[in-house]
């Protein structure tokens, strides 16, 4: 029984983050010249609890965050912060846009630069209820589908596959046990 409740926890702390994606920046290219980072971006809904992941020649590259005026200006004199090691993962904590330059001399100013908007990490919608006994509207249109998660590792269906298949595994050893 002990081995059913400690199957169960495990399930219950992963599972929230089976729902995270890992972007890996300019897909197969990784952070490099001639990517157009803007179009890679295109399409993609980033949210709180993503990461990105940049890959990328160390002796060559590396990564600042910085301001949006700093982004603009292809300036990294004041980075909010820096990587250097050649794969960097960036988590996505908090809501807004998030801004990153290569620091290398002419890289920025060629379009080696990417600015992101992370969404919050619900996907509720964010309208109030309404009162008891109202009845629903008819004049909105149904919500539009999620867009599809190109550049993303893994697929929201298949990780909700896992966790299905680990409660099933759960279920079956807690009948086996009893």
């Amino acid at each position: 029984m002990a081995m059913v409740a400690a199957l169960m926890m495990i399930l219950v702390i992963a599972a929230p983050a089976a729902y995270a994606t890992q972007y890996t920046v300019g897909d197969t290219s990784g952070w490099a010249q001639q990517v157009d980072y803007t179009t890679w971006v295109s399409g993609k809904t980033f949210r709180v609890g993503d990461t990105l992941l940049f890959t990328y020649t160390a002796s060559l590259h590396s990564v600042d965050e910085v301001s949006q005026s700093n982004y603009d200006s292809c300036n990294s004199a004041n980075t909010l912060a820096s990587y250097n090691g050649g794969n960097t993962v960036v988590n996505l904590n908090t809501t807004g846009p998030m801004y990153f330059i290569c620091p290398t001399s002419g890289h920025c100013q060629s379009g080696m630069k990417l600015a992101v908007t992370v969404a919050a990490a619900s996907t509720s919608p964010t309208g109030s209820p309404s009162p008891p006994g109202t009845p629903p509207s008819t004049t909105s249109p149904p919500p539009p589908p999620p867009p599809p998660s190109s550049g993303a590792v893994g697929n929201f269906g298949h990780k909700s596959f896992v966790v299905l298949g680990l409660s099933l595994l759960v279920g079956a050893l807690s009948t086996l046990m009893s």
